[in-house]
């Protein structure tokens, strides 16, 4: 998600709801998510880890302030995504809006998903926000975020995984998804493990046009799984054969280099 070898959407979509405890929605995100056993999170991506901002030390004192890391969202998802179905153990209607962002140089840095879930019968409403945020920051402090400098919610690191730690503010009010179907910038601040803070100042335009419209179809979701599938694995053979020729080339003498003198 915010690598530089990202796993495909169906590792990333599936996280997101075995961190919500709804693997059982079967068909909601496709093959990826419907495979998954319920009640057992999805297998975590295994891309390395990122170069993130909040990982790195500071090397002065001009880098012990805070730090605002700018993001914009990642070309291969040109839309906030929202995506619905019934965790068939509970009967709870679950949708989620998401989108991911990357560095200006395009390096995937995070994720942002806004769940929303009803269940008629129990007459329960519970809205969440989570984040998938890169590795090497202080877990204690957790986060806080604000849409365009309002009050800030505060939330918790649930769990990290090999490419990544989700963060998340349970139970949120309707205020603050108002707020951020109105805002512009979400800013999302954490601290490193220099006890820094870092803020990822996220853009969220469009974000209130995707939760409240219709949800992708998941025909339509399952296809852009296959696609961004087969883009990952060319990407990965591309790079495969570059090394391997770049392995060659380093092996082999120099043109012109003279031959090694006999004992």
């Amino acid at each position: 998600m915010f690598f530089a070898n990202r796993p495909a959407r169906p590792l990333r979509v599936a996280a997101f709801l075995a961190l919500a405890g709804l693997t059982g929605v079967a068909g909601v995100a496709g093959p990826a998510l419907a495979q998954a056993p319920k009640g057992k999170a999805a297998p975590a991506p295994t891309a390395p880890a990122p170069t993130a901002p909040p990982a790195a030390a500071p090397t002065g004192a001009a880098q012990t302030g805070p730090q605002i890391v700018n993001v914009k969202s990642d070309p291969a998802q040109t839309e906030w995504t929202k995506v619905c179905g019934k965790d068939q153990g509970s009967g709870t209607d679950v949708c989620y809006t998401t989108r991911d962002f990357v560095s200006d140089q395009g390096q995937p840095v995070l994720a942002v998903a806004v769940y929303e879930m009803k269940n008629a019968a129990q007459k329960q409403e519970v809205r969440v926000v989570r984040y998938l945020l890169p590795l090497g920051l202080l877990l204690q402090p957790g986060i806080r975020f604000t849409v365009d400098g309002q009050q800030g919610t505060a939330g918790k690191f649930a769990v990290c995984f090999p490419n990544g730690c989700f963060a998340e503010a349970g139970n949120v009010g309707p205020e603050l998804i108002t707020a951020m179907k109105k805002g512009t910038t979400l800013n999302v601040s954490v601290q490193n493990q220099t006890q820094r803070e870092v803020t990822f100042a996220v853009p969220i335009t469009g974000f209130g046009k995707a939760f409240d419209g219709p949800a992708i179809d998941p025909k339509v979701l399952e296809e852009q799984q296959k696609k961004l599938q087969a883009e990952l694995e060319k990407r990965s053979e591309d790079m495969r054969k570059k090394l391997e020729q770049q392995n060659a080339t380093g092996a082999a003498p120099a043109a012109g280099a003279p031959a090694a003198p006999k004992p």
